[in-house]
């Protein structure tokens, strides 16, 4: 069974940044391609973007291209969300995910055998 825990979420301005964490627990954490997804109220659930497990492939949605960065670290099995440029859009809840299955990043979400329970992220105008 693997355990995944998001943390970093909160309150912060238009134009700052936050960190956010995602821990993995249970299994080989090194062998996880990892996935960042968000959901804001009242929309669907959309993907954000992924890390693999195998030569740390990164991928992103068009709308935070340029803004976040996906990185991971092996021996803290965690993966982490750098988000900068924060705008009011950017508020949701903010999910991680692991694929145990395969090395590359689903944009869907359909492939993901874990998730976390989520961390809210608000960007005040």
């Amino acid at each position: 069974q693997v355990h995944v825990v998001e943390s970093g979420g909160g309150l912060v301005q238009a134009g700052g940044s936050l960190r956010l964490s995602c821990a993995a627990s249970g299994g080989t954490f090194s062998r996880y391609t990892m996935g960042w997804f968000r959901q804001a109220p009242g929309k669907e659930r959309e993907f954000v973007g992924g890390i693999t497990w195998r030569g740390g492939r990164t991928n992103y949605a068009d709308s935070v291209k340029g803004r976040f960065t996906i990185s991971r670290d092996n021996a803290k099995n965690t993966v982490y969300l750098q988000m900068n440029s924060l705008q009011p859009e950017d508020t949701a809840v903010y999910y991680c995910a692991a694929d145990l299955l395969s090395n590359v990043i689903d944009d869907t979400g359909n492939d993901y055998e874990y998730w976390g329970q989520g961390t809210q992220v608000t960007v005040s105008s």
